[in-house]
């Protein structure tokens, strides 16, 4: 353990920022943590947690929201709204669970503010967060604005370590269905922006699920978090975060692939 973190301080050094880092074997219960409970960016890793709140809602109060078809505007799609923006998408609105499919694989952000207009608002992940004994993260704006972040800021902050505690609740653990469970978990499988991150840091044969944080604008805050299963045993949920220190420097994913590969390494998973 001593000697992940001194290599991750050198990793630190050499990137010339910051790490936040949390890895957890749900067989063992082992943890490894590295500015753990420091805040970090949530950027678009909010958006498995926001999706976690949607199925939730569906199975215990809202039957039938998922075959909800929800409908939208032009005036309404944001920056780095592929799907939404689609003509065809625009016209005939999508189904809550597409919009869960298209937040999470592709990070659609106007899918996103859709599915946040469910919860009430960016309160309704926050009070998620609460639900599943989180009282660190927080999520107070919509997309794209919440990805306006400089140091010392609050707003729309996460924790590493309580991150993966929740990502752990949700895709591992009893706090959803088993279906439901299999639904999130099939999306996060399904994730197309995170093959440089945390998917490329661990071994060829693991199946990974993860969703990322964009790392575009100041001080370059890039993030991960996945349910990793190895070929045998149980698996990893792991959490990164990262940023740099010269808010006009930009992030280089293979920080956050080294630190997965740290991480695996020190549970003695890799």
């Amino acid at each position: 353990m001593a000697n992940v973190k001194k290599q991750l301080r050198k990793l630190e050094a050499s990137y010339q920022g910051r790490i936040g880092a949390f890895a957890i074997d749900t067989g063992t219960g082992r943890t490894i943590s590295y500015r753990g409970g420091e805040l970090f960016p949530s950027r678009s890793t909010f958006k498995a947690i926001l999706c976690g709140a949607i199925l939730a809602k569906a199975r215990t109060s809202e039957p039938g929201l998922l075959d909800r078809t929800l409908p939208w505007t032009a005036a309404d799609v944001v920056s780095a709204s592929p799907i939404t923006g689609l003509p065809e998408n625009i016209k005939n609105g999508m189904t809550v669970e597409r919009l869960c499919h298209a937040a999470i694989t592709i990070s659609d952000n106007t899918a996103a503010n859709l599915l946040l207009r469910q919860i009430g608002g960016p309160a309704g992940p926050t009070r998620y967060c609460r639900s599943l004994g989180d009282r660190i993260g927080r999520l107070d704006r919509w997309e794209p604005e919440l990805n306006d972040w400089k140091p010392g800021e609050k707003r729309d902050t996460v924790a590493p370590g309580s991150m993966a505690r929740n990502l752990q609740k949700i895709a591992v653990g009893s706090t959803l269905v088993p279906k439901d469970r299999q639904r999130l978990n099939g999306w996060l499988r399904a994730s197309t922006t995170g093959t440089e991150r945390i998917r490329a840091g661990l071994p060829q044969d693991w199946i990974v699920g993860d969703k990322t944080g964009d790392a575009a604008g100041a001080y370059a805050p890039g993030s991960d978090i996945a349910v990793a299963w190895p070929p045998s045993g149980a698996p990893l949920i792991i959490a990164v975060y990262a940023n740099r220190n010269d808010p006009a420097a930009t992030m280089d994913n293979s920080v956050i692939a080294k630190t997965a590969t740290l991480l695996a390494r020190g549970l003695g998973r890799a």
